[in-house]
């Protein structure tokens, strides 16, 4: 009989403490932290379960083609479903304790789900053509940056004044996509071409990569300003340095097969990625100092593709969702 994965993680867990060696738990190469995955079924079937937040101990994520927002109490394994207006097709969820803020994919808006009462406020992206909102980010006040993939564009929502400004990018079709904020700069990779993307003094900047084939998918920032993508286009794992201008890549343990999507980066500064052109989509480390590859980790739900990860420093811990319903942990152990 097959055992539903909160099972199997379970079983796993009680096997990985009492000293068992298991392949869902495995102890990386040189400096990494040892990881340990579990995941949980979510109720809803065929929703494409995506993009975890976690905010004061409760995990929130989006069913993109089931037009929800939810959230999932790990400690008991409850659920709790939020619906969303006709249409919005989320795509990202980021929450604070004014609510839980999700890009409207397919309909045009950035909503804040109030969770004390279910209602739904909608900010809806200003001009014409396509405003798909995509990933996004706080800055330190609680401001929004966020990407429109097929709208070529970066925004910025004003969270008090309600307004929103959207940057063009030059490059044609560049599809900015995956996005992080740090010290209130926003960083975007530009998925349809070599380029990462920020805004400076106003106005965007397009960084050219050094490989023409490169398709940076995701990416994060290291304590040491360095900002750390994922190539989904022919598998690495690449760095940029704001400041010398240096890009160097490593190839993944999969190569051209490896089609990295969703990564974190944890507190010892390693990189966390998925190869999600391997089935099971398989679970990778990279140590940033040594610059070495953990032994790729299967996925036990096999993940369909897991698209975005979440670093939570508080409990040492990746979320991510899977296309197979399932939404995760990976626990992470120096």
């Amino acid at each position: 009989m097959k055992l539903p994965y909160t099972m199997i993680a379970a079983t796993l867990s009680a096997l990985f403490f009492i000293g068992d060696a298991s392949a869902d738990h495995h102890k990386s190469a040189n400096g990494l932290a040892t990881a340990e995955i579990q995941e949980w079924d979510v109720p809803w079937e065929d929703t494409r379960p995506r993009d975890p937040w976690v905010h004061n101990g409760t995990v929130w994520f989006v069913g993109q083609s089931g037009n929800y927002v939810a959230t999932l109490n790990p400690d008991s394994g409850d659920f709790k479903r939020y619906e969303i207006p006709e249409g919005a097709h989320p795509h990202t969820v980021i929450v604070d304790d004014r609510g839980a803020w999700y890009a409207g994919n397919l309909d045009e808006h950035i909503g804040l789900v109030n969770p004390n009462d279910g209602s739904v406020k909608q900010f809806p992206l200003p001009g014409g053509g396509t405003k798909d909102s995509h990933t996004m980010d706080f800055t330190s006040n609680g401001d929004i940056y966020f990407t429109v993939q097929n709208g070529n564009q970066l925004g910025f929502l004003d969270t008090d004044s309600e307004q929103i400004m959207l940057w063009d990018v030059p490059t044609d079709s560049a599809r900015p996509y995956g996005l992080i904020v740090e010290n209130d700069k926003p960083w975007a990779t530009l998925f349809g071409t070599n380029k990462l993307a920020t805004i400076e003094k106003g106005q965007l900047k397009e960084i050219e990569l050094n490989r023409d084939d490169n398709r940076p998918r995701r990416l994060g920032m290291t304590s040491d300003g360095h900002i750390w993508y994922v190539d989904y286009n022919q598998g690495y794992v690449g760095v940029y340095d704001p400041e010398s201008g240096e890009n160097n890549d490593w190839r993944a343990p999969g190569k051209i097969n490896s089609r990295p999507y969703g990564m974190a980066i944890d507190k010892r500064d390693d990189v966390w990625f998925v190869e999600t052109g391997m089935q099971p989509n398989r679970l990778v480390g990279f140590d940033t100092e040594s610059k070495t590859f953990s032994e790729p980790m299967e996925i036990p739900s096999g993940g369909g593709t897991i698209r975005h990860m979440y670093y939570d420093e508080s409990t040492d811990s990746i979320w991510f969702g899977t296309d197979v319903d399932t939404v995760g942990v990976v626990r992470l152990t120096p």
